[in-house]
């Protein structure tokens, strides 16, 4: 499946329209529906695909590190396809157990390359980075399917964190 197709598979299955609350605050009379392309599997696998052929060649990373929740099943398709370890990242550590944030291995010392669904104001990926760093960890890359262009880049940039995205808002909209 080229870019371009799955650009349109995307948006058909997952854009919606009402009014919807995002977790930035603002308001949208439209929404992505990260769940509809997340739980296709082959939606899942050609985003994978996708992404190790366009935006991974060439960062340097150690291990991935998807987000709680939308960003781990892209992640492990991504690990899947190219042989990645991960670490999950909570969005708080849990009070029970190993009290961890980010569970699997160690990180350390680590670069990670955060994985992420849908990228609005990116106020999740900076606060999962400032504690991932308070952790040791290097953080200066992250990837989402859908960048909605609302800010989150710049956002990202201003904390260290360069952005890619294999859509935009704009490219959505121009398939339809």
């Amino acid at each position: 499946m080229t870019k371009q197709e799955l650009c349109k598979e995307i948006y058909n299955v997952a854009h919606i329209t009402g009014e919807f609350k995002l977790r930035s605050g603002v308001t949208s009379h439209e929404y992505f529906d990260k769940y509809q392309f997340e739980s296709r599997p082959h939606l899942l696998r050609e985003i994978s695909n996708q992404i190790n052929e366009t935006i991974v060649p060439g960062l340097e990373f150690d291990m991935l590190a998807p987000l709680e929740m939308g960003g781990i099943p892209i992640a492990t398709a991504i690990s899947l396809a190219a042989g990645y370890d991960m670490v999950l990242v909570r969005k708080e550590a849990k009070e029970y157990g190993t009290c961890k944030l980010a569970e699997g291995p160690d990180i350390a010392g680590k670069r990670l390359l955060i994985i992420e669904d849908v990228v609005t104001s990116g106020g999740q990926i900076i606060i999962s980075a400032d504690e991932l760093r308070e952790r040791g960890a290097i953080v200066e890359e992250a990837i989402c399917v859908i960048n909605r262009e609302a800010g989150g880049e710049e956002k990202l940039k201003e904390v260290g964190i360069k952005l890619y995205s294999l859509f935009t808002m704009t490219e959505l909209k121009n398939i339809s």
